[in-house]
């Protein structure tokens, strides 16, 4: 057989030209660019700084550069303070974290501080109009940022163990629904409470649904004798889990034992 003739070369230069090629110009432009930005001031730096750390990852905020000391080259200065302007990027990177966290609890405190001025003027108001119904001893008032709360006591509502409101209790209601329909723009909410004392002798079971039952007739009552919208009324029963004095004393259970009605601020998000 006769020899194969061999594959006459690719014309052209090597393809490892190519590549030589291209680091060169690459170093070419980076060496221009430390011209460049020797006679700039810091701040055009550290826009460039920023361009590189964001492009190309390889300034972190706060770490250090390339350390100090003389960069070598023709016409290029001496940047001594690389690492210097690196650093204060990235302190600045946190101090604007940190300010953009500041300027949010800055917002939440001021609606914070809104929505409690519009309770305290709701609730001014309403001690006003419980003033001139003559209910203010009857009904104990106060407010939060959310909301403002008439607490009626069940001695003052019900019987033990019942759910139905008692007739002395009427014109009291009247009043608070009258209150209720002035005042209350959006959501009111209806919460029953009851003292840790077990059911006993009674057609409830426990204190749950003793609460819940007591909400329910207070929301019935306002319904039938208010124009209120009933789609505006939460009725709700904590039973004996949100006590607000020591069960352990007959003075405690009495306190404990009472019906809250919340009127939300318009500036409150369950308005």
């Amino acid at each position: 057989m006769g020899k194969q003739k061999e594959d006459a070369p690719a014309p052209g230069a090597p393809a490892w030209t190519a590549t030589f090629g291209d680091l060169m110009n690459l170093l070419l432009c980076f060496f221009v660019l430390l011209y460049a930005m020797s006679s700039v001031d810091a701040a055009k730096f550290e826009q460039v700084a920023a361009s590189f750390s964001t492009a190309f990852g390889i300034f972190s905020g706060g770490s250090s550069s390339f350390g100090t000391g003389a960069l070598i080259g023709d016409g290029v200065s001496q940047l001594t303070e690389l690492g210097n302007y690196v650093n204060s990027m990235g302190l600045s990177t946190q101090g604007d974290t940190q300010s953009n966290t500041n300027a949010s609890s800055s917002a939440a405190q001021e609606v914070e501080s809104q929505q409690m001025a519009a309770s305290e003027s709701m609730a001014e108001n309403i001690q006003k109009a419980m003033e001139e119904a003559k209910v203010e001893n009857d009904i104990e008032l106060n407010y939060t940022s959310q909301y403002v709360q008439l607490t009626l006591q069940g001695a003052i509502l019900f019987d033990s163990g019942s759910v139905d409101i008692k007739k002395d209790a009427y014109p009291i209601l009247d009043k608070v629904g009258s209150i209720l329909e002035t005042f209350a723009g959006g959501t009111i909410e209806i919460e029953g409470h009851t003292d840790n004392v077990p059911m006993s002798g009674s057609k409830y079971s426990n204190n749950d649904e003793l609460s819940d039952g007591r909400a329910l007739s207070v929301f019935y009552y306002l319904v039938e004798h208010t124009s209120l919208d009933p789609a505006n009324i939460m009725h709700t029963g904590r039973g004996e889990y949100d006590p607000v004095a020591d069960n352990s004393s007959p003075e405690g259970r009495a306190k404990n034992r009472r019906v809250e009605i919340r009127i939300y601020n318009p500036l409150s998000a369950q308005y």
